[in-house]
């Protein structure tokens, strides 16, 4: 998370609910305007394809996944990705099981964003 998203953040954290609320409707009118405006980069919203080497090191695996997956949003997986990394490291589960499990995450967030995505589109 960069300085700018923390900071509003922070600043979302300590209004109340109606300026929260205002706040969003803002963004929302922000970017509606920056997409109307053609100044909007639309993230790929198909999975690129990089093939899964033979053998693979889960750190590498992390980041062709992120790579594979560019409309995902990393830092909500941290806390998943940072635990199996551990099993990994600390505990000396087989990199491939952990890889396995990566990608298994990583597809089902995908499937999500797409779902997520389908039910804005129809709102």
């Amino acid at each position: 998370m960069n300085k700018a998203e923390k900071k509003l953040l922070d600043i979302f954290a300590d209004l109340d609910k109606d300026d929260r609320n205002s706040l969003v409707s803002f963004a929302e009118y922000l970017l509606a305007k920056a997409k109307k405006e053609g100044r909007f980069i639309e993230v790929a919203q198909e999975p690129v394809d990089i093939p899964r080497p033979q053998e693979e090191r889960v750190v590498a695996a992390i980041k062709r996944l992120s790579e594979t997956f560019p409309m995902l949003k990393k830092d909500s997986m941290l806390n998943e990705t940072a635990a199996l990394m551990t099993e990994h490291l600390i505990k000396g589960r087989a990199a491939v099981e952990v890889i396995d499990e990566l990608e298994i995450l990583f597809q089902t967030r995908y499937k999500e964003c797409c779902q997520q995505h389908q039910m804005d589109n129809d709102e």
